[in-house]
């Protein structure tokens, strides 16, 4: 893999696309129609309205920029070419923290659509790369800030 590809699902390629469309229609004309307002306000100097206006139409240009270039270099990976028997990027696993008997499921996806709240881990982060090419019933050993975590590997989906 080149340093600058972005690996991306299908889902996540979408979500992107989604949210640099949203971006260029809908939040770039609500950000004018601020902009316009607060310019009429007066002296630009002293004007909150007009500075926060233009703040946030810096960092949504940038986040433009940012999918933009994202976009151009993304690799989208087929649910097609993922082995059911390993763990690779796009499989969705079954854990077990052996310590707590609690079972989680998470989506191993890239860093670019990783989002743990919504059980999606990236293949770098320290779970990520114990489970890529690991089998069921595989027992994976995560260094975290608290010591070791185990876990058993119950099941891989695609």
């Amino acid at each position: 893999m080149a340093n600058d590809e972005v690996i991306l699902t299908q889902e996540g390629l979408e979500k992107l696309e989604d949210e640099l469309r949203d971006l260029k229609s809908v939040k770039r004309k609500e950000l004018a129609a601020r902009l316009k307002l607060a310019i009429s306000y007066g002296d630009l100097k002293e004007n909150s309205e007009y500075h926060s206006a233009k703040d946030d139409q810096a960092f949504m240009e940038t986040r433009i920029l940012i999918l933009e270039k994202m976009l151009t270099k993304a690799r989208v990976i087929s649910s097609d070419n993922i082995d059911s028997n390993k763990v690779s990027i796009g499989s969705t696993v079954l854990l077990n923290d052996i310590e707590f008997a609690e079972k989680i499921e998470y989506k191993v996806v890239g860093p670019a659509e990783a989002d743990v709240a919504d059980n999606k881990i990236s293949y770098e982060s320290p779970l990520g790369k114990e489970i890529m090419g690991k089998e069921v019933g595989s027992v994976i050993h995560v260094n975290a800030p608290m010591g070791v975590i185990k876990y058993e590997l119950l099941q891989i989906k695609v």
